[in-house]
């Protein structure tokens, strides 16, 4: 496929923001949750840099390991009232915070878009999303069940219980600090139990506004403990050695949970990990190309392509691959970029500046090894982090984004004639969270669906989180699944009771 470039000047980010950051911040608690108190930290403090400019936003408590042994006790000491509490009840402290949540969604979207970048638009799309996972979870808290049957023999009646796990140590990116947060405390709540949740360094003002909103729903003390730390290194190890926590949820990279299933070995705890992706995007030859378009683009700039779920690779077979390159590059040449709280901005900034420099070295390797630069592909200086969404086509196998993650506004498209070989192609990773494909074709679309190694399928869309569906994936994409109707069986044990029959 060729493509005659259409590359563009890198404009001046938009740099005219709205929100007025101190009174946002000066709204929320930020020391740490321990026990259903702020406290301050014993490590001190630690910055929140907004990525849009750089600059210093507050600072928040930075837990150390005496803080980390604070949080340890008030979940254990928790626990046992918590898992008796009924579900009726944990389901009303859910169905409140998601009340309070919807309350102050303005809130909640200019705090995140403060720390973490994403247009505000987009940012209250996350809160919605958030507050639908918590009522989710209400909703479920009320569905926990069991069994019941006669022995085959006779003999005995066999009863299936489930019970909460037990501690929980949750820990949340940054690139969806709200949602991530809701998605795992949800049906730790829901499920009986107690938890300490650790945000990442770059964004943990959105865990502590949703840890107050849990404080004012009514949950008790010691049931959701929150650490911001930049010591994750020092605490996490031995919390997860501690005998304390029975279960760890951990949503990153894929090298960061491989080191933390290691360290889970040894207590045999019970570890759900949503890792890293390199979703393929296949796009048929009967494909309608504006449904392609809309779909890869939904697929690949959600949250900047900072996203597991991001389209990584697209395939899109020779017959319609001009056409959609033409129409995705127009698309991505109108967008605005700049400070995510300023009017009419569509793309905010990358989160740091190793974020920035990743995509921009990728995008120079592909180009490198000869793909064709269709738009974008320029620098824009600071302050702030911001990349030019750009599009590449005729992408070769060997370039290094097949290979990585690019976590950025970076579209790749290669193309294929054999769909055979599109699925090997797609298949050729050692990830398996997501894939895509666009066709107009049931059985074709269901038998790709089948043949994809990958946890989830979007087809025609490209957007595949919804709180009803279970999220996760396969291979090195992790464990478990977040979400659903099984989402809170991730917090159950089940256990089996055996009773005679009296005759």
């Amino acid at each position: 496929m060729s493509s005659s470039a259409m590359t563009t000047r890198a404009a001046s980010p938009v740099r005219t923001p709205t929100i007025d950051a101190a009174g946002v911040v000066d709204r929320i608690p930020r020391g740490l949750c321990i026990g259903g108190t702020w406290r301050h930290a014993h490590g001190g403090t630690m910055p929140v840099v907004n990525p849009a400019n750089e600059s210093e936003i507050t600072i928040v408590g930075d837990a150390d390991l005496e803080d980390a042994r604070l949080a340890l006790q008030s979940c254990a000491d928790a626990q046992p009232g918590w898992a008796k509490t009924p579900p009726r009840v944990r389901s009303e402290i859910l169905y409140r915070v998601y009340e309070l949540m919807t309350q102050q969604a303005d809130f909640l979207a200019e705090l995140m878009t403060l720390e973490m970048g994403k247009p505000l638009p987009e940012a209250r799309g996350e809160v919605g999303y958030a507050a639908d996972l918590i009522r989710w979870f209400a909703e479920e808290a009320v569905r926990i069940d069991g069994g019941y049957a006669l022995r085959p023999d006779g003999g005995a009646r066999n009863l299936q219980l489930k019970q909460p796990v037990g501690p929980c140590l949750l820990i949340v990116p940054w690139n969806f600090p709200l949602a991530m947060g809701a998605r795992k405390i949800g049906p730790a709540v829901a499920a009986g139990c107690t938890s300490i949740l650790k945000p990442a360094p770059q964004t943990p003002l959105s865990s502590l506004a949703l840890a107050e909103l849990f404080r004012q729903a009514g949950l008790p003390p010691g049931v959701l403990n929150v650490l911001s730390t930049s010591r994750a290194g020092d605490i996490t190890p031995p919390l997860l050695a501690s005998g304390v926590i029975r279960k760890l949820s951990f949503t990153g990279s894929t090298a960061v949970g491989t080191l933390l299933l290691r360290q889970s070995a040894d207590k045999v705890l019970r570890t759900s990990m949503e890792l890293g992706g390199n979703a393929p995007f296949v796009v048929c030859e009967d494909a309608d190309v504006e449904t392609a378009v809309e779909a890869a683009f939904v697929a690949k700039m959600r949250n900047l392509g900072q996203a597991c779920t991001a389209a990584n690779r697209m395939f899109v077979h020779v017959g319609v691959a001009s056409e959609f390159v033409r129409r995705l590059g127009d698309r991505m040449a109108s967008l605005v970029v700049g400070d995510g709280s300023a009017t009419g901005v569509d793309v905010g900034p990358l989160i740091d500046d190793a974020a920035r420099r990743k995509v921009l070295m990728l995008q120079q390797d592909a180009v490198d090894r000869g793909a064709e630069l269709v738009t974008g592909g320029e620098s824009i200086d600071g302050p702030g982090y911001f990349v030019q969404p750009t599009v590449l086509s005729d992408v070769t196998a060997d370039a290094q984004l097949n290979d990585t993650e690019i976590f950025g506004p970076l579209a790749a498209v290669a193309t294929f004639r054999d769909l055979d070989d599109a699925v090997r192609r797609a298949n050729d990773t050692d990830s398996g969270l997501v894939g895509y494909i666009v066709t107009e074709n049931l059985d074709t679309a269901l038998d790709l669906g089948e043949r994809l190694d990958v946890g989830m399928v979007g087809i025609n869309t490209g957007l595949v989180s919804t709180p009803s569906a279970p999220f996760g994936g396969v291979k090195q994409s992790g464990l478990g699944r977040e979400g659903g109707r099984v989402g809170i069986d991730e917090y159950l044990e089940t256990k089996y009771l055996s009773v005679p029959v009296r005759r």
